[in-house]
Formats: structure tokens, sequence, C-alpha cells
């Protein structure tokens, strides 16, 4: 082999190591990136000092004790933030065996951007923020109360880039329809509940 095809050989080796440290790049650069209809978000942090995700909710955020809601916090939302909103909701309705429907816990919006927490048993919205309807026809949080088997409850804060108008107690769907074209984020935490375990 000369010198010309060695310097070749070199030159298509170098090019493809280039190409892969590109292509590894571009997927890192996306890997904490989630969709959401369409819309490529950014994915930020969301915890609670109550428990973990995965984990169980103890029995004082539940209908089995005093059905007040957990404390969350939350960190590294886009910096083009203007407000949050919260979901909570229970995709295994009625039975995790044969799910028929998502129950909503919890509704929230208009959340202040320089919010970073919610305190446990909130009965003060903070300022601007509004409430939305659960699935009990009722502003506010509505504990885990599931008839049978563990549930999972997906507690969903959204990033926005715009201040809702007031849409007078709006039911999930609704909520979800005025933030389409404005989640610039969401953060998740899932907590499970199964009736009886105290």
């Amino acid at each position: 082999m000369n010198l010309s095809r060695i310097r070749r050989a070199l030159i298509s080796i170098i090019s493809i190591l280039i190409l892969a440290l590109i292509a590894y790049s571009a997927s890192s650069s996306v890997s904490n990136s989630t969709v959401i209809k369409g819309e490529t978000t950014m994915v930020f942090h969301l915890t609670s000092p109550a428990f973990s995700t995965s984990a169980a909710i103890p029995t004082l955020y539940t209908c089995e004790g005093k059905d007040t809601s957990p404390a969350l916090a939350w960190t590294d939302i886009p910096a083009s933030t203007k407000s949050l909103a919260l979901i909570v909701d229970d995709p295994d309705a009625p039975d995790p065996a044969a799910p028929k429907m998502t129950w909503v816990h919890w509704v929230l919006y208009n959340i202040p951007a320089t919010t970073m927490a919610l305190e446990a048993n909130m009965t003060d919205l903070p300022t601007g923020a509004l409430s939305g309807l659960n699935d009990w026809k009722k502003t506010g949080y509505g504990g885990p109360c599931p008839p049978i088997g563990t549930h999972r409850y997906f507690f969903k804060l959204y990033a926005l880039d715009t201040v809702l108008s007031d849409l007078h107690q709006p039911t999930k769907a609704v909520l979800e329809k005025a933030m389409a074209g404005h989640i610039l984020g969401q953060a998740t935490l899932i907590g499970t509940y199964h009736k009886g375990k105290k």
C-alpha cells in the first residue's frame, strides 16, 4: 500500500469519527426533551418531600387520611416561562387491570413563574393562580381514593410561554386546549396508592 492510499484511508477514518461525534452530540442535546402533542419541550424537575417518584403516596394525602395536598417543589424551569400549570390525574381508573378512563384530581393554572413550590395542605393559591375543576366537579385537590388495586397518580407541571386568560374553572380538557402551542417544558412526578395500606 503506497502513501497516497494510506492517506486516503486515514482521511476516511477521521471523517467517520467526526460524523459519529456529530451524531452523538445531536442525540445528547435532545435527551432531556419530550414530545407533547407534536411539540418538543424541555424537561425540568418536580419533587415532593412526601414521596419519591414511583413510591407510595402517604395516607395523609388520600381519602383515607385528611385528603390534603402534598407539598411540591420544582427546579430548572425554562428561562422564558411566563406561568405554570399543574394537572394531577390517575390513568388507571377504575381498575388498573382494565383501565377505562383517566380520573382528574387537581387542576391549577397561571401559577406565577416566580413560584418554585406549593406548600402542603395548600389553602391559599399563589397570587394570580387559578383553579380548574377536578372530576368530582370541584375546585382544589382531591386525593387518591382508588376503588380497587394500586393506582398511579401523575403530577404534571407545565411551563408556559404565556399567562392564560381566565378560563372560569376549566376542566383538564379545556386547560389542555388553552395550553396547546404554549408549552415550553413539562415535569412529572408519579406516586402510587392502594386503599387500605396505611
